[in-house]
């Protein structure tokens, strides 16, 4: 079974508290459909394309988990909290293995 990945690029952030608390709720509704922060901002440098503020990835057991975690009242709920206030472009992605 692949994997499933959160990437999220945010581009604006206007109000830190908003995504301060967002990630607070959020976390804990993550991680109980199995996901793991694999990046979550941190150094970084841009060699194309536009440059992000922050990047967010998130590894579920599953494709099909990560598309029900992101899909969850709870998790919905959540964004809800820096939604107005936090511009991101967000994917849920397979994984790929050569194996």
């Amino acid at each position: 079974m692949k994997k499933g990945y959160w990437v999220s690029l945010y581009f604006k952030i206007e109000n830190q508290e908003n995504l301060k608390k967002y990630s607070e709720l959020a976390t804990p509704v993550i991680k109980s459909y199995g996901g793991v922060p694999l990046i979550r901002g941190g150094k970084h440098n841009t060699f194309s394309g536009d440059d992000f503020s922050r990047t967010v990835v998130w590894e579920f057991p599953s494709y099909a988990k990560a598309l029900e975690c992101h899909s969850s009242k709870e998790y919905q709920d959540s964004w809800a909290v820096a939604k107005k206030t936090t511009k991101r472009h967000m994917q849920v992605v397979e994984g790929f293995s050569t194996e």
